[in-house]
């Protein structure tokens, strides 16, 4: 049976003056799944999410979603299709209340986004499905609050809810536990594992605590290139992969224990509860 694949890139090249950022790169997200995109830095992660969303420009190779060639597409025609991102940096409006960030997101709905002559009242009709939202998040008792008292853990908490209000159906999170305390991290992928029951997530992210957690499929960027691709388990135990991360010979480090369904310990390197490779269940959803 062939794979259902929501998203799929073929040969995707980025190049500039010279410098190949993303080189050839053949993605395949299977919808409903959790892809991570993960890899060292400087991979070409976040360029390969450019690419995606056409911030960026291809400079070879095809972008297909749905089985449509969106290579050529403009962002926004992109993002209404149903491909909505978010960014490495919290993007919310800081002196609103968490509230109104919603309703803004929601505005699109009413065909009234530039009309600045009418009272912010005609946006209380949103408010119901915006309380619906936050207590999809778990904000339901923040609405009023202004957005800068939030802690950021709160703050990406909102930011996934005003993608939500998009009714995306994939969602390309960048990095979405940077930055974050332990007790955050948790939150936040809780709750990506919360959202994604009816949608495709495609993730940046360098916890591996998180990665192990949540993904069902990995891909790995080194160089811009695939590295490897597979189940967490699979590529933890990858050398080219440790390598990739250590800079090591792959031969030296090409023993990794594993243990019967579960994934093996962290890459050296790569320890504590910030950025692990620890043995947790993979692809939990």
């Amino acid at each position: 049976m062939a794979e259902d694949c929501i998203l799929e890139t073929r040969g995707l090249v980025k190049e500039f003056r010279g410098f190949v950022a993303v080189n050839g790169v053949d993605l395949k997200v299977r919808r409903g799944h959790i892809h991570a995109l993960i890899g060292p830095n400087g991979a070409g992660k976040t360029t390969c999410f450019n690419l995606l969303t056409k911030f960026l420009e291809p400079t070879r190779g095809e972008i297909r979603f749905n089985g449509i060639d969106i290579t050529r597409e403009a962002p926004e025609k992109i993002a209404r299709r149903g491909i909505v991102r978010s960014f490495q940096i919290s993007a919310v409006f800081p002196h609103l209340t968490v509230l109104e960030n919603l309703r803004i997101a929601l505005q699109r709905k009413l065909g009234t986004s530039f009309h600045f002559w009418k009272s912010d009242r005609s946006l209380n009709l949103l408010n119901d499905r915006a309380m619906e939202l936050l207590t999809s998040v778990g904000l339901e008792t923040h609405a009023d609050m202004v957005t800068v008292e939030m802690s950021y853990g709160r703050k990406r908490a909102l930011e996934i809810a005003t993608t939500l209000a998009l009714d995306p159906e994939l969602m390309l999170l960048d990095e979405p536990t940077q930055g974050m305390g332990h007790e955050d991290v948790h939150r936040v992928m809780e709750l990506i594992k919360q959202v994604s029951a009816n949608r495709t997530i495609l993730m940046v992210e360098h916890n591996m605590k998180v990665v192990a957690g949540i993904s069902d499929t990995l891909t790995v960027l080194a160089r811009g290139s695939v590295l490897a691709e597979g189940p967490y388990a699979e590529v933890a135990a990858n050398p080219l992969v440790i390598e990739a991360y250590m800079g090591t010979e792959a031969s030296e480090l090409a023993s990794v224990p594993t243990v019967d369904s579960h994934p093996p310990g962290p890459l050296p390197g790569e320890g504590g509860d910030d950025g692990s490779l620890r043995s947790t269940a993979g692809g939990g959803r």
